[in-house]
């Protein structure tokens, strides 16, 4: 399904499944990475039909979009989305840096590791608890101005923050966390967004892997920080009947899932990560999957408990 979305206000149009990247390159939050698997999993991406890779100085301190630009190499660059996030200053013990200087320098030390000349999208990756966060998303539209960014957004911000860095329109698109059994920003943020055509991309979609089915009853210490023993066995069984609706379309839980995500008019892109390059191929034939509109509210009601009250 060629399936495609326009990021908030902006020209920059991709297909609704992407890669998220914080395991190319990003040694300082995950053990035991290896960078030629982070080239073969952007390959693999890429191959399979993918447009949107989403990176981040924080992934590896600048790792993740150096292997991103190598990998790239070779590939027709206008059929690519790049999305990437700064805010994590190296001078101030990675505390967030919103200052318009920070933020466009960090934007060209962008560029130069992923050998472009423009970011698709470039994220504040986290609020500073100084700056005037219009002062900070006006910096970034200077970037735009000059060509080296092509759409604004914001991560990780709260509601006021969101509104606070909106003042003159100027933010496309959002991200933060998201996923079926983390539904808060239903009721948090996709009622303004939705109101000034400001685009949604949820993080930890698959919730650390919980949503793709490989955890059982026996896991739920690894969760108990999250959801209760209750929570928990009610997720096992939502997944039991996403189960029944995988096979018939001869799939994964975590296709399903993803596929669900991507028929979701809130939703812009999902952006799951990979390790490994195949699990970047199976993410992908998410795309093959055409959810009934039946199926669709099947799955949003298993989870409805999830949703914020």
């Amino acid at each position: 399904m060629a399936i495609t979305t326009t990021i908030g206000k902006s020209h920059v149009i991709t297909g609704k499944l992407g890669l998220g990247t914080n395991k190319v390159g990003g040694h300082n939050l995950f053990p035991n990475l290896h960078d030629e698997d982070g080239l073969a999993v952007v390959k693999t991406a890429l191959d399979h039909g993918i447009e949107m890779l989403d990176t981040a100085y924080m992934y590896g301190l600048g790792q993740s979009e150096t292997l991103i630009g190598q990998a790239i190499q070779g590939y027709d660059r206008a059929k690519i989305v790049l999305a990437t996030k700064a805010a994590q200053d190296p001078h101030q013990d990675l505390k967030p840096n919103n200052d318009p200087k920070f933020l466009t320098q960090a934007i060209d030390d962008a560029l130069l590791r992923l050998k472009t000349d423009y970011l698709d999208i470039f994220y504040i990756h986290f609020p500073d608890d100084k700056t005037d966060k219009a002062e900070a998303v006006n910096a970034v539209a200077n970037a735009r101005k000059a060509g080296k960014v092509r759409a604004i957004g914001v991560s990780n911000f709260s509601l006021d923050q969101i509104k606070e860095a909106n003042q003159d329109d100027q933010v496309d698109v959002v991200e933060d966390h998201y996923s079926l059994v983390h539904r808060d920003a239903e009721t948090t943020l996709f009622p303004y967004l939705k109101e000034h055509q400001i685009s949604f991309v949820p993080y930890f979609p698959l919730a650390s892997g919980l949503l793709t089915g490989k955890y059982g009853p026996d896991d739920a210490d690894k969760f108990k920080k999250r959801f209760s023993a209750d929570e928990f066995k009610e997720i096992l069984a939502a997944l039991r009947e996403v189960d029944g609706i995988a096979d018939a379309h001869q799939a994964t839980i975590a296709q399903i899932m993803l596929a669900w995500y991507m028929k979701n008019p809130d939703i812009a892109v999902v952006i799951p990560g990979a390790r490994l390059p195949e699990q970047a191929a199976s993410n992908a034939k998410a795309l093959d999957v055409d959810l009934r509109d039946a199926e669709y509210e099947s799955i949003n009601e298993l989870f409805k408990n999830f949703k914020t009250k």
